[in-house]
């Protein structure tokens, strides 16, 4: 345990698992102890991977997966945050106040996989049209074809 959430170990970096209700207080502690710079907010989408194995003991996986990647540069050191959001609920709390260059990351974590970040100033989407229906980046996201023409390509009918 590390501030006061399980911690493991993945290609030789800390990887810390708060739940949703334990992430700004980790955060914060994080950042309280160096970790100066908000690298990455990304998501997963684990659908296909329900039973997923490397996760901690006592640590449930759930449908989507937020990860944060926290940088200390007087150490050269970086921790990966994983924190298991479930699919009946994909929320989590905004880091942006903590980190303001995540407002974007959250944005686009938002936009292509539906995982609404609260407290955040401004979420709406940042790479789908704003008419756009669904997250493109869900496992269950129904793919589609956009004809392309090419410049003096034939015209297929």
């Amino acid at each position: 345990m590390t501030y006061g959430v399980p911690e493991t170990t993945s290609r030789g970096q800390r990887v810390l698992h708060p739940s949703p209700d334990q992430l700004l207080d980790t955060v914060t502690a994080l950042r309280d102890d160096g970790f100066c710079t908000a690298v990455d907010v990304t998501a997963v989408d684990y659908a296909d991977h329900p039973g997923r194995t490397d996760l901690p003991t006592g640590t449930a996986a759930e449908r989507f997966e937020l990860v944060v990647m926290l940088h200390a540069h007087q150490r050269g050191e970086r921790v990966r945050l994983r924190v298991q959001v479930p699919a009946d609920d994909p929320s989590v709390p905004s880091l942006f106040d903590l980190f303001p260059g995540t407002e974007a990351m959250e944005r686009e974590v938002f936009d292509l996989y539906g995982v609404t970040f609260d407290g955040h100033p401004d979420l709406t989407r940042i790479l789908m049209p704003e008419d756009w229906e669904g997250h493109p980046l869900r496992k269950d996201f129904d793919i589609g074809s956009i004809p392309v023409q090419f410049k003096d390509a034939p015209v297929v009918r």
